[in-house]
């Protein structure tokens, strides 16, 4: 029995994305052996194509009655919608009821929060939130786009003290995240978060206007923001962006899996691989905070959806592609011991990327949530100082201009 468990699986971006599918490596034997069954298998879906388009187009059966044609389709569309949306309410609720200030904690009586929605670029809602330090100029703003499956109020005690540094904070959950639109934990495409980061970001500065303002992005949602980063308009209104575990360099478990991934993700977007394990692979040393996010509501625990993973390595590669075209400032950050994403893909990075203005730093033994280890607080302190660096730098270049 123990020899045939499946590996389990990460509710981040693992580069094990279908375990499903790992027993294939005992039976497909070469290269030749994948490519023979890849073949068959668009055969057989091409085939199923065509016998269906002939049934829906034979003359021997009968017209449908208009009342019964048009009755089952839109009746069960209508009731997915619905009840996608009465889950969407239900995360909602608990998005807004989730404490974003502690009473114990020291930064609450500098700290004001508030929770909105933002309409994306495809105008689903997305569920946003907002912490602002009371006393004192502020420095400039901290955008956060969260990882795979989790959602933005994982973050408060970063956003709080960032704002006892004087930097005020803004995080967004994706769609199918936390209290935003769309089914939970489904993502049709990483291209809307991207587009979505962009827009969110415009609203931010038009409404903060001369405020310096930075993009933070873990494990996905690092490579969300990478991405977004690559857009000069976007780039344009960033002094930096800093990533925490990217997920760069993803592999599925088997080649076969990238191959067909394109063609089941069209086929079954939303299809849940019932292999994965829900408990994942350790993300952090500290059994607290793993017991906290994995009894958290609104963090996705389900076997990930064909489509979602089929997006997230559609994106690594396309970053891995294009890594020398990346000439935003950045600072990443990863654990060597992380198992979720490849901290040697985020050393590529730093040494590949254009950028003049670039940071790396690695923490020996730490894994994927470093930002919920046990030495967080020094992590996060490692974060506000290159901010600080950066609006310094950003100072001595405007003070050099005047002269």
């Amino acid at each position: 029995m123990e020899g045939s468990q499946m590996e389990e699986l990460t509710s981040g971006a693992s580069g094990r994305i279908i375990p499903v599918f790992r027993n294939l490596r005992r039976s497909v034997l070469s290269f030749e052996s994948l490519r023979r069954c890849l073949v068959f298998i668009q055969s057989i879906f091409l085939w199923f194509l065509l016998l269906l388009r002939r049934n829906h187009l034979s003359p021997s059966s009968p017209p449908p009655s208009p009342r019964s044609a048009a009755s089952p389709a839109p009746s069960k569309r209508r009731f997915a919608f619905r009840r996608d949306e009465e889950d969407t309410l239900k995360r909602r609720a608990l998005a807004e009821d989730l404490q974003m200030v502690l009473e114990t904690d020291d930064w609450t009586s500098g700290c004001k929060c508030s929770t909105s929605l933002f309409f994306g670029v495809r105008r689903n809602a997305l569920f946003c939130r907002s912490w602002f330090p009371v006393n004192g100029e502020m420095k400039g703003i901290m955008i956060i786009i969260h990882g795979l499956n989790e959602h933005c109020g994982r973050y408060a005690q970063f956003a709080r003290q960032l704002t006892s540094c004087n930097f005020g904070v803004y995080a967004m959950d994706w769609i199918g995240h936390g209290g935003s639109d769309g089914l939970h934990g489904y993502v049709p495409s990483l291209d809307h978060v991207v587009a979505d980061t962009g827009a969110f970001l415009e609203k931010i500065k038009a409404e903060n206007p001369g405020i310096p303002c930075f993009l933070f992005g873990h494990s996905t949602g690092g490579a969300v923001v990478l991405k977004a980063a690559s857009y000069p308009h976007i780039e344009g209104m960033l002094e930096g962006i800093v990533l925490t575990s990217p997920a760069l360099r993803v592999k599925p478990a088997h080649p076969i899996v990238g191959a067909v991934a394109p063609l089941f993700s069209l086929v079954v977007p939303k299809y849940q691989f019932k292999g994965a394990n829900k408990r994942g692979i350790p993300v952090s040393r500290d059994p607290a905070a793993l017991l906290a996010k994995y009894s958290d509501p609104l963090v996705y625990t389900g076997p990930m959806r064909v489509r979602t993973g089929h997006e997230i390595l559609r994106i690594s590669s396309y970053l891995m592609r294009n890594l020398k075209s990346i000439t935003v400032p950045f600072f990443v950050l990863h654990g060597t011991a992380d198992k979720v994403t490849d901290p040697l893909a985020s050393q590529d990075l730093y040494n590949e990327a254009a950028s003049k203005l670039k940071d790396i730093k690695l923490y020996d033994g730490f894994l994927h949530d470093l930002l919920f280890e046990p030495e967080h607080e020094e992590i996060a302190q490692d974060i506000i100082n290159w901010m600080e660096k950066r609006l310094s730098a950003g100072n001595l270049e405007g003070v050099k201009g005047l002269w």
